[in-house]
Order: C-alpha cells, then structure tokens, then sequence
C-alpha cells in the first residue's frame, strides 16, 4: 500500500470530515463512551477553516483519502490538532508513518504539543511512543477529562 501526506485543499474538506467523523466514533465501542469527538468534527465548515488557517494535510492511500493532520505553529512551538484515521486503516502502521512526516517536514519545531482525551489510552500509548509527556489534565463540568501532551526537541 503507498501512503502519501498531500496538503488538503478545500476540495478535499467533505472526504476529510467523513474519515474524521468515522475515527473519532470509532472510539465509542473500543471505550464505552457516547459517539462525538473535538467541538466541530462533523462540520465541513470548520475542516475548511482549518485548510486555511492551519497546516493540514490529507493522508492518501492508493489514491484515497484514509485519514488528516492538522498542525498549527506558534513560532517554534507546534500544536498537533488533528491526527486521524480512518479505522478500517488502523494498525497499519500509518500513523506512524504520519508523525514521522510531521517531523521531519518541521525540523525547526523546538516543542510539539497535543491533547487527547484521557479515556484514550491507546492514544496515550502511541504518543508516548513518540516521546510525548503528559504534562496536564483539565477536567470538564461534563466530567471529560482532556490530557495536555509535550514533547520538546533539543
């Protein structure tokens, strides 16, 4: 399978929604918890948004979209917004494959940063991999409990 990090276009917004929308439900039965995910996951209007004021790209395999990143860079620090795939493409390596994109498309970040929810273990695990640190949780009047992720680069 050949995997390709393109930059999305706003063509590419309504594919990308349907993916993000299919890996953040994926969730519900791995966890337990009712289907939703970030504030605007469903919202064509906010991926587009996000192809304009962000870094974003599209995760292509075979010529279909399988997944998106979106990054946002403040100076030398680099947020890590979205990182998504479609879950019958899970396990495949491929977001592994992603990360290793990001840096070394980003040289120049000193400090990466994200968050994931804290019932996401095998999110946690795969950042860790990486070198991530938790270095924060914010607790929700809903109860969701968001984890703030680190890793600095020397």
């Amino acid at each position: 399978m050949e995997i390709n990090f393109e930059r999305a276009t706003p063509e590419d917004a309504e594919a990308l929604v349907k993916v993000e929308v299919a890996a953040f439900h994926s969730d519900t039965p791995i966890y337990g918890v009712p289907l939703g995910g970030p504030p605007g996951y469903e919202s064509v209007d906010m991926m587009l948004e996000k192809i304009a004021e962000a870094e974003a790209f599209k995760i292509v395999a075979d010529g279909q979209i399988v997944g998106g990143i979106v990054l946002y860079i403040h100076d030398e620090d680099y947020h890590l917004d979205l990182l998504f795939i479609d879950p019958a493409y899970h396990n495949l390596g491929i977001g592994t494959r992603a990360m290793q994109f990001l840096e070394a498309t980003y040289p120049a970040a000193t400090r990466w940063t994200l968050d994931t929810p804290q019932y996401a273990v095998r999110n946690q695990h795969f950042y860790e991999k990486f070198g991530y640190r938790k270095v924060s949780e914010q607790t929700f009047e809903d109860g969701f409990v968001l984890l703030a992720y680190e890793k600095k680069v020397d």
